[in-house]
């Protein structure tokens, strides 16, 4: 009986602990959607994007509240990246029901989004034109997995809100191109020997890419990390390995780098990344704020790759003559071990395409008299062979 009740009790907790997960999900569910255009409707979004948008229009101007605003929008910059992850999780669990194969072969949030906008809930792929979205053969693997996925048309109302968060996503992604557009017309006065050797515009996307620390946070990253910021995965999607290159982010954008020969590409991506690296540290401290120490590590860096584009000098040709060797028994024996033997000389003598009897006759007769006269075959006699 007693094992009645426990089990009994029992079953009348797992039915309490089901109802209070359903209950957790009903609650659970509506915050992450609320959380997902969160960003967006805060008032301190709206006023930093206006000021942004204010300060764009008057290119050109210090103003010295501009200084506050780039403070802001380092941490704005942050926010807006964390609110496209959440965004895109909620996009790829909505849409994984229409074509699950998707999220493994689109790796980049915003470009999952447009792709999702663009084929929509279309059953057939096909018509869609992703052109200028994906790389061909990326298009050509999505064309081919689609016509062979296993999901399903989306409900209108999943539909509607999953169109709504590729909205949402596109929409964050302007607002951080704006927030990289007021870096790049600030950054003469915020990183100015890093921008004299990457450029405006690589200079404030690294600066955004490298966390709520803006140009501090770029500071303390080695160059190695430096490098790959702003580099996006590579999904070669079963593709040969034949023309991969190594990643790189912005860096690859620079002039420099976009001027260097393919052999030496990534030698002068590590000189990028480090000179980078030592400017954004004389910036952070504010050590040059004329950009000449810039300057000169641009010229160091081309300097070098000139350099390396040199042809290396030829090797000295070496003397033709045999060197002086000492004698010795040891060179003695050595030399009578590898002389020409007296059967190859008279090979030698043999002219090629001249009919001529062959020398070696007289030199089998000549052996045989001499095994005549002074060999005693009887010293050595032959052993008998046994045959079974």
């Amino acid at each position: 009986m007693e094992n009645m009740k426990d089990s009994f009790h029992l079953d009348n907790d797992n039915e309490n602990l089901d109802g209070d997960t359903e209950h957790m999900e009903e609650d659970v569910m509506p915050d992450i959607e609320t959380r997902v255009s969160e960003l967006e409707k805060t008032q301190r979004y709206k006023d930093i994007m206006k000021k942004v948008e204010d300060a764009l229009k008057k290119k050109g101007s210090d103003d010295p509240e501009y200084n506050q605003l780039i403070v802001e929008c380092n941490a704005l910059s942050v926010d807006i990246e964390n609110e496209i992850v959440i965004i895109h999780n909620s996009i790829r669990d909505k849409y994984r029901l229409k074509f699950p194969e998707l999220e493994s072969l689109v790796d980049h949030p915003i470009d999952y989004a447009r792709v999702v906008k663009k084929i929509g809930n279309e059953i057939e792929i096909n018509p869609v034109d992703l052109e200028g979205l994906l790389p061909s053969a990326i298009i050509m693997v999505i064309s081919v997995t689609a016509s062979t996925t296993s999901g399903k048309p989306l409900p209108e109302d999943v539909f509607e809100k999953t169109i709504e968060g590729c909205d949402r996503a596109l929409t964050l992604d302007e607002s951080k191109k704006k927030v990289v557009d007021f870096f790049e017309s600030r950054m003469g006065y915020i990183a100015p020997n890093l921008s004299a050797i990457v450029g405006n515009a690589v200079a404030a996307k690294l600066i955004v890419t490298a966390g709520g620390g803006g140009l501090s946070s770029l500071a303390k990253m080695p160059a190695s990390s430096v490098r790959l910021l702003g580099a996006k995965k590579k999904n070669l999607a079963g593709f040969s390995t034949a023309t991969f290159q190594f990643r790189v982010g912005y860096i690859e954008e620079t002039e420099v780098f976009q001027t260097t020969p393919p052999a030496l590409k990534m030698r002068a991506c590590r000189l990028l990344a480090a000179k980078s690296t030592l400017a954004a540290r004389v910036d952070s401290i504010r050590g040059d704020p004329s950009g000449s120490q810039g300057r000169r590590y641009r010229e160091e860096i081309r300097n070098k790759i000139e350099m390396w584009q040199k042809q290396p000098k030829p090797l000295r040709v070496r003397d033709s003559e045999p060197k002086k060797k000492r004698g010795g028994r040891r060179l003695r024996k050595m030399m009578e071990r590898h002389a020409i033997t007296d059967m190859r000389k008279l090979a030698n003598t043999m002219h090629f395409g001249i009919p001529q009897e062959s020398s070696l006759g007289s030199f089998i007769g000549e052996l045989d008299e001499k095994f005549d006269a002074g060999l005693d075959l009887s010293a050595h006699p032959l052993k008998p062979i046994i045959t079974h």
